[in-house]
């Protein structure tokens, strides 16, 4: 399990924690239709919903790899439609 702050950092979908972690306090991340903490633990499998402004983007988490490099960033989860 990692937290979802830092899956979103490791995983560069967002640059920083503390941006990541902002996100998730002011409501705009859900995890499997439930709203989203810093600390709430991600697993694979799990749906994630981000939304920016008008947008919104939707991914499943595919690994929990915490030293991801960049080469591995993009592997570690699929983009829904």
């Amino acid at each position: 399990k990692m937290r979802l702050d830092k899956f979103l950092k490791v995983s560069r979908i967002l640059k920083r924690r503390t941006v990541a972690a902002e996100a998730c306090e002011k409501g705009k991340v859900n995890v499997n239709g439930k709203e989203g903490k810093p600390g709430t633990k991600l697993k694979i499998g799990d749906t994630v919903t981000i939304e920016f402004g008008t947008s919104s983007l939707k991914f499943k988490v595919l690994d929990l790899n915490e030293k991801a490099g960049k080469a591995e960033a993009g592997l570690m989860y699929e983009i829904i439609a």
